[in-house]
């Protein structure tokens, strides 16, 4: 009997789809990806609706939404996905052996982690790299098994600090980073929340935003590049033609955009919008791109399609495989939104119009109501929710029913209600209240809080 497909996932960290050539970007961020996905389907509008890491790869791994996953906050508590099992868990009962690099949830039965933070002497951050050192002797491991196997791999490029080693930081800047621009990273430096940490890794004295920018794209063409190796080890292992390989991310990331400098907070396009790629030899079509919208929760009940798996699971998502085989799949182009990393607020998305309703009051002072018209502005520069209150009561409306029939179908409360920022069990009263206390100190500041999470998320899982 011939063995099931195995299953390598690249569940990227802050990559954010249209800074990827594969997704039409001028600059050439990711050729070797660029050619792989050639061999399969590319989803051309995917979305993470619920930031930032932990819901992201909450849904990723189980097919299910954050009201499934119980899970919208940053920091969550509890068991994640009650009553459900994860993507590594209905794979290990299907006989698989499951390992994952950089990220776990329930149900992997290797738990390996790799130097995410972190800088050289010369100041620079070969967090692909290492990522490598610890998943290809792992991958040759599983692969050398009897059994098949699923490789998930959390890689941390291009996740701040963006610090590629060469010749990936000079790749697409030619200009003086100290000179160009002048102020145009002002905003930026006045921000007392975070710039104490983007002074840490930002080149002292740095004026020219569009330097910081080219680390980003930088970022992920070294990541690229990496994943080109893991890739080329598999192939040396003999198990390429029989094994699904699937790209994605958790969330995008802002760069100089909407005062979310530099990181994945505000429900705006470029924090949502997301890579996600499938290619299987044999099973999945060549050259195709889809444009139906897609979500994150779309993935496992994809990934067991496609890998010949049967279960009886209920999944929030919904396979994408008809779309691959030139057959109706009624789109869902309509959902809910969440949010609770430095800012809490949930929203309604249409193809049309967007709104964001913030849950308590934030550090960037926004207003409470926010309403695109994705059309006409699809950058959101202008709200206009005081100019449409009846589309803003419309959304509000359809964002309440929503609430309503999935809080029934759970039998929990929505949890978007019950999860407070910076691990506090009330909002903050005020916009300055929030400023004064939220803060970021330096990557080692960060390293220890994803350590925190990672640890709380370990007990949660078993492992």
């Amino acid at each position: 009997m011939a063995k099931k497909p195995n299953l390598l996932f690249f569940g990227v960290d802050s990559l954010r789809a249209d800074r990827m050539s594969l997704y039409g970007y001028p600059r050439l961020t990711t050729p070797h990806l660029d050619r792989w996905a050639s061999g399969g389907i590319v989803f051309e509008h995917c979305f993470a609706p619920s930031i930032p890491t932990t819901p992201g790869y909450s849904s990723m791994l189980t097919g299910l939404d954050c009201f499934g996953t119980n899970v919208v906050a940053l920091g969550h508590r509890g068991e994640i996905a009650p009553g459900h099992r994860t993507l590594p868990e209905i794979l290990r009962d299907a006989g698989y052996n499951t390992s994952t690099v950089g990220y776990n949830i329930r149900g992997f039965e290797t738990n390996l982690n790799f130097a995410g933070w972190g800088n050289r002497e010369d100041g620079r951050s070969p967090k692909a790299e290492s990522m490598n050192a610890t998943a290809i002797p792992e991958l040759k491991r599983l692969a050398a098994e009897d059994k098949p196997f699923f490789l998930f791999l959390r890689h941390m490029d291009p996740h701040t600090p963006y610090l590629p080693p060469a010749p990936f930081e000079r790749m697409f800047y030619g200009g003086n980073e100290f000179a160009d621009n002048p102020g145009s990273l002002q905003e930026l430096y006045d921000f007392k929340p975070f710039r104490d940490y983007f002074i840490s890794w930002f080149p002292p004295g740095c004026t020219d935003k569009e330097y910081m920018d080219a680390q980003y794209d930088g970022a992920v063409a070294y990541m690229d590049s990496c994943i080109s190796n893991i890739r080329a080890a598999l192939r040396k292992t003999g198990q390429a033609d029989n094994t699904l390989i699937v790209l994605t991310a958790d969330h995008g990331e802002t760069l100089y955009e909407h005062s979310c400098h530099y990181d994945h907070h505000g429900l705006y396009e470029p924090t949502l919008t997301i890579p996600l790629a499938f290619v299987l030899p044999g099973k999945t079509p060549a050259n195709m791109r889809h444009r139906d919208y897609v979500q994150t929760k779309d993935i496992v009940p994809t990934v067991l399609e496609l890998l010949g798996i049967p279960v009886d699971d209920a999944f929030d998502g919904r396979s994408l495989c008809p779309l691959m085989r030139g057959e109706p799949r009624e789109p869902e182009s309509t959902f809910y939104l969440t949010e609770c990393t430095w800012m809490h607020k949930h929203g309604w998305r249409t193809p049309h119009w967007k709104l964001i309703h913030a849950l308590e009051p934030d550090f960037h002072y926004k207003p409470e109501v926010e309403l695109y018209n994705l059309v006409s502005d699809p950058g959101e520069h202008r709200n206009v929710a005081a100019e449409e209150p009846e589309v803003v009561a419309m959304l509000e409306a359809h964002m309440r029913r929503h609430i309503d029939r999935r809080t029934r179908e759970t039998g929990r409360p929505a949890p978007i209600y019950h999860n407070f920022l910076a691990g506090r069990d009330a909002p903050f009263a005020s916009s300055q209240e929030a400023y004064d206390t939220l803060h970021i100190g330096d990557p080692e500041a960060a390293r220890k809080l994803q350590e925190r999470i990672q640890e709380r998320e370990k007990r949660a899982a078993g492992n």
